[in-house]
């Protein structure tokens, strides 16, 4: 399915309603204690070698990650199903509330300026969910129009970011936020396995949120043009977090061959994404793409003919946080926007990878 939020007047761009998003700010948040690889192999008495060289060969130098207590001897025990969920609670929320707060201040805002708030998560289940959490933590006004996104995994900021861009075209001038909260502390199996070693090689904790704005020109950020999606459904168990009864808790899935299948796929939603654009990939100045783990980058970088320095930021935030979920392509806008180089009339592509299997993109210009 695709999105049309583009002006009629420029020609590189599709026709759609008048009223155009723009993205007016952005911040981010991580918990409060980080870990190098290194360190976690010792904290964890890692020994397999197998599973040292994946923690070791990840491209990643350092996570934020909540681990479980630690016990006299030294040792951490897996945590019960019902810890795991009050730390995503808790974890979440503070994070959220952080990476809130940073976003309307980089946007000139302020809480009271919040008009509607969208929450992404996928580490844990809440009800009421972390919209109504974080408004009733920070004291938002009751009247703040919500929802939640939940399950969606890695890819859902796009997902959010869609559905908020549409929610901002209908009410032009008055500000919506993505905020995406994954506290993937919450969502590890420690039993010593290979399929648990490789999703504790990658995840971190980290929160994220954009604030966009529709019918504000002078909003200096990207406009959202247009959005394309693309489920991989030969490849629907790829990816997946789903109960674990020999250890009574939920554990996540990631198949060794889910890198190239979302590399084979990326050129195809591309594609469809610069369709009737007039535009080529040649054309697109700025790409951010999901830190969805080493490999998923290189096969991503392979089949579009992106270059290094393209996925500069991409690449950073995963030596520096690992795959943070839903939030990681938001961190590398994040990281862009610090570096002040986007020129007016520059385009960019964002992407994100996930369950299903799935790849969302965007196609936002300056």
């Amino acid at each position: 399915m695709t999105t049309t939020i583009a002006p009629a007047a420029d020609p590189a761009a599709p026709t759609g309603p008048t009223e155009i998003t723009r993205i007016a700010g952005v911040g981010t948040a991580v918990s409060d204690t980080s870990y190098t690889q290194s360190e976690l192999l010792d904290i964890l008495d890692i020994t397999d070698p197998r599973i040292r060289s994946v923690f070791l060969n990840s491209a990643i130098d350092r996570r934020f990650l909540t681990l479980p207590q630690e016990r006299p001897d030294g040792t951490r025990t897996p945590e019960p199903q019902g810890d795991l969920l009050d730390k995503h609670k808790k974890t979440a929320v503070d994070m959220g509330c952080r990476a809130l707060e940073a976003c309307l201040k980089s946007a000139g805002a302020t809480l009271s300026d919040l008009r509607h708030l969208c929450c992404v998560t996928s580490t844990g289940y809440l009800t009421p969910g972390l919209s109504a959490l974080i408004i009733h933590e920070l004291g938002i006004d009751p009247h703040c129009s919500r929802s939640d996104i939940v399950g969606m995994g890695c890819n859902a900021g796009l997902n959010a970011l869609n559905m908020v861009a549409g929610w901002s075209a209908a009410h032009p001038g008055e500000l919506g936020v993505v905020l995406c909260s994954e506290a993937c502390s919450a969502a590890y199996a420690l039993d010593g396995t290979m399929r648990t070693a490789v999703v504790n090689s990658l995840f971190g904790d980290g929160s994220a949120a954009l604030a966009v704005v529709a019918g504000d020109e002078q909003t200096p950020g990207p406009r959202v043009l247009k959005s394309a999606s693309y489920i991989i459904t030969d490849a629907i168990d790829a990816m997946r977090y789903e109960w674990d009864r020999d250890q009574d808790r939920f554990s996540f899935f990631l198949d060794p061959q889910i890198p190239y299948v979302v590399g084979a796929h990326a050129e195809i939603v591309v594609n469809r994404l610069l369709s009737g654009t007039g535009l080529r990939r040649s054309d697109i100045s700025h790409w951010l793409v999901h830190s969805g783990g080493k490999k998923v980058i290189d096969a991503v970088v392979v089949n579009l003919g992106l270059s290094r320095h393209d996925v500069r930021h991409t690449t950073g935030v995963l030596r520096d946080y690992g795959n943070l979920s839903s939030g990681s392509f938001l961190f590398s806008y994040e990281r862009l926007a610090e570096e002040d180089i986007a020129r007016p009339g520059d385009y960019g592509v964002l992407m994100t990878m996930g369950p299903g299997s799935s790849i969302e993109t965007a196609l936002i210009q300056w």
